[in-house]
């Protein structure tokens, strides 16, 4: 029966693949998110705005991005958009870490949308008559979103967000099909190297458990620290 050889996790070159892969997956996670927050409120914007036509394009995004599931949108952006760029964006991009750019991209722009039902969730659970009394005082419609309903909503949409993140960050694990180096393709490759499978997965089990547990606790700590206030 084989043992489990704890001594490759803790040191040498597999210890040192495995490290190298989590710390890029927290990486993805870090840029990734601030991809799509700011997108998902754009787009929540878009879909909540009296324009016909921003409610058009927000309402497009969301149901065609939701609508594809992350693995083509990872493909897509890896294998599709550097042709749709110009020559030279398209030689700049292969000359950096390309794999790398678009997980980012992928995961950002996929997980804004849903972001995006979030935040518009959270902006029409703030009391209508808010909007009203500040549109009375003589505050615009951009005034009173950024000043009166986006600072309440978003202590609405913090427990859907960090559902979203932990979702993000399970996520990253799907980039190792176009080989960008995060922890599931590490864990792959230090598999294929040493033949200890149960070692490398397990390592990458705990990881993502460990991410996912920081992540919840946080969302718990936020919570209690600054609890929701209703009228």
């Amino acid at each position: 029966m084989t043992t489990f050889d704890v001594q490759m996790l803790l040191s040498g070159q597999y210890h040192d693949m495995l490290v190298a892969g989590f710390k890029m997956s927290l990486q993805y996670l870090f840029y990734a998110f601030w991809i799509a927050l700011p997108l998902g409120l754009v787009i929540a914007l878009c879909r909540l705005s009296p324009f016909k036509a921003l409610r058009w394009i927000g309402a497009t995004y969301v149901e065609v991005i939701r609508s594809i599931p992350l693995l083509a949108h990872m493909l897509f952006w890896y294998f599709g958009v550097p042709e749709l760029l110009p020559a030279a964006w398209k030689e700049a991009l292969y000359a950096g870490p390309v794999e790398s750019i678009c997980a980012v991209m992928a995961l950002g722009v996929y997980t804004a949308a849903y972001m995006a039902e979030d935040i518009r969730s959270g902006i029409r659970a703030v009391p209508a008559v808010q909007m009203e009394a500040s549109r009375a005082l003589g505050l615009t419609y951009m005034r009173t979103m950024r000043l009166v309903i986006l600072p309440q909503a978003l202590r609405f949409t913090v427990p859907p967000l960090i559902s979203q993140t932990l979702n993000m960050w399970k996520g990253t694990s799907i980039a190792t099909v176009i080989g960008a180096a995060e922890m599931m393709y590490q864990a792959g490759q230090v598999e294929s190297q040493s033949f200890r499978s149960f070692e490398a997965f397990a390592f990458a089990s705990v990881a993502y458990l460990a991410v996912s547990l920081v992540i919840t606790f946080a969302a718990i700590w936020f919570q209690h620290r600054y609890p929701v206030r209703t009228m």
